[in-house]
């Protein structure tokens, strides 16, 4: 199977290059300037050279707090960009597996969230991401939308990295402890992506593997919960772990909202696509430890 993948230095990009290897799955990765979702006229003659069977968009405006002051690129990339790479697959042929996220939700349903409960998004990052599931679904019948959540792995900005790079130098880190969700691995992603790719491709015409799936790890945490766990993990191979000192969402103040609880219903994708991602202490413990071999003893104390 030969996928084409957008958001080529994406964290689930890359997850899904390396994935692919290892499952026998040929990935093209695709970015700017090739493929650039604010330029619309890019995106079909880049989609169209891969030769894919598969689309995956995993091309996103993530910058969350951000995004309050730049509504109209957020809207562009997460909207209208994700719209006409569905669009692309619709004109291809193929099927497009679209990645969203659980900051659709407000958070306030008190259980984790299904795929029929109403969105209610608290931020711009959030309102541009449900407006592309909107656009994905549109443009191509054809079409898997998976809310993922809490993402991390061993590439790019992310919590865990961010938490070892500060531990390598301070005693001591304030974490919110009254946020809830799945911290889900990159590379876990990946290999979901690629069993419903490969169920979209072999069943073509089985409409219950299409349309909005529930994708997270198994289990629930808080930031704090997170943070603990990644410094348990680095103390246990000798790198760095700061003492969490847990705080409210109210001590940290943020430009966008965040919604207090984002857990994910998974069982729909598990019955559909039989997918159920791992638990996440149990990805946790790789990522952190390619986290530590990768930085050459950078984080690990004196």
């Amino acid at each position: 199977m030969r996928i084409a993948v957008t958001g080529r230095e994406g964290q689930v990009a890359r997850a899904l290059v390396e994935r692919g290897r290892a499952l026998g799955v040929e990935v093209v990765p695709l970015g700017r300037p090739a493929l650039d979702l604010v330029a619309p006229a890019t995106i079909l003659p880049a989609l169209a050279a891969a030769a894919p069977q598969v689309i995956v968009n995993a091309a996103a405006y993530t910058a969350v707090d951000k995004a309050e002051s730049e509504p109209e690129l957020a809207h562009a990339v997460n909207e209208a960009g994700a719209g006409a790479v569905a669009a692309a697959a619709a004109r291809l042929g193929v099927p497009v597996v679209h990645l969203s996220t659980d900051y659709v939700f407000d958070g306030h349903i008190g259980r984790p969230h299904r795929e029929e409960d109403a969105p209610s998004p608290v931020n711009v990052y959030g309102r541009s991401k449900l407006a592309g599931e909107a656009a994905v679904a549109a443009a191509a019948p054809d079409h898997a939308i998976l809310r993922v959540a809490w993402v991390y792995s061993p590439f790019g900005r992310n919590f865990v990295r961010t938490m070892l790079a500060l531990a390598a130098s301070r005693e001591v880190l304030h974490v919110v402890a009254d946020q809830h969700g799945a911290p889900t691995s990159a590379l876990a992603i990946a290999d979901g992506v690629i069993a419903v790719a490969r169920n979209l491709v072999a069943r073509p015409g089985e409409v219950a593997l299409r349309g909005l799936f529930h994708m997270s790890a198994a289990g629930e945490a808080t930031w704090a919960d997170l943070a603990e766990a990644v410094f348990a993990e680095s103390a246990t191979r000798g790198g760095p772990a700061a003492r969490i000192e847990r705080i409210g969402t109210a001590d940290y103040p943020t430009p966008a909202a965040r919604a207090p609880d984002t857990r994910l219903d998974c069982s729909r994708i598990a019955a559909v696509h039989g997918v159920a991602l791992p638990p996440w202490r149990v990805s946790l413990a790789g990522v952190v430890a390619r986290c530590l071999a990768a930085e050459e003893g950078k984080w690990r104390r004196a």
